[in-house]
């Protein structure tokens, strides 16, 4: 069996139960987790340390957090107060844990699924969205980890553009993969907003329901956006239930014909919003 889990963010006794509640069997299942699977959470290391035994049986995507933890790693940015990701930065195998992260996915198709950490632009297909999630992924493994995450952080541009090169071209595919909630109907992505759908701002929409998204025929699995709850379509899930907040982890197990069904465990962590 297949299955796909929403955020863990280091909560990896919610991680083990949900595995455990699945009857999850390393030579015979695979789990596909959609980004996110450190910090904020009590236990980030043990995290890493339960998915990297899994082996060929688990496939990580990356998301904010996980590319956050390179950032501090490498002197790019400074830890927040609400960061739990100390015990990786100070382990004796730091570095190995490190590079073990940078050589996760940014994007998985298979299945029948897209699979990304937030969202697709509208102009994006399939291919493009493989495409530049691949630029992306030989950035992160490449020789200038440094030089890619010094250049990985900002807002702009907001609007995907094929005359994109360079840094602009990379960080728009950063945020997008792993940012996105909002769009304007001229495609400029919004990275402020971070209530539900209900909660969108005037002349924005959540990026999976712009009516011109070139996506739409293909089915999509995301997390990243716990105020959205969950969301259970044959096209669509929406699988970030808020474990790390006292909510839920959410794994959707991929049944014949296209279908999924939802299996979801308690989270005793529960931390303010942030």
């Amino acid at each position: 069996m297949v299955y796909l889990i929403g955020d863990v963010q280091g909560c990896c006794g919610a991680l083990q139960r949900l595995l455990d509640t699945i009857g999850f069997s390393p030579s015979r299942d695979h789990v596909i987790v959609l980004g996110d699977l450190v910090n904020r959470g009590p236990d980030s290391l043990g995290t890493l340390r339960l998915l990297r035994d899994l082996g060929e049986a688990a496939t990580c995507l990356l998301g904010n957090h996980d590319l956050h933890l390179l950032a501090v790693a490498h002197g790019i940015r400074k830890a927040h107060r609400s960061d739990t990701v100390s015990e990786i930065l100070g382990a004796p195998d730091r570095d190995a844990w490190i590079d073990w992260l940078r050589h996760r996915r940014m994007a998985l198709h298979e299945h029948g699924w897209l699979m990304v950490h937030a969202g697709v632009p509208p102009p994006w297909t399939l291919q493009t969205t493989l495409q530049l999630a691949a630029e992306v992924e030989q950035q992160l493994r490449g020789p200038d980890l440094h030089g890619f995450l010094a250049v990985m952080y900002g807002n702009q541009p907001d609007r995907w553009s094929d005359t994109l090169v360079g840094p602009d071209r990379l960080r728009f595919a950063v945020n997008a993969l792993t940012r996105a909630r909002f769009v304007a109907a001229d495609g400029t992505l919004d990275f402020e907003t971070k209530e539900g759908a209900g909660g969108a701002p005037p002349g924005l929409v959540p990026w999976f329901e712009h009516p011109k998204r070139r996506t739409a025929g293909v089915p999509m699995a995301f997390g990243h956006w716990s105020t959205l709850g969950l969301i259970h379509r044959p096209d669509l899930l929406a699988l970030d239930t808020g474990c790390v907040w006292g909510g839920l982890l959410s794994a959707a197990r991929l049944v014949p014909g296209g279908r999924s069904e939802i299996i979801q465990v308690e989270c005793e962590q529960a931390q303010r919003p942030g």
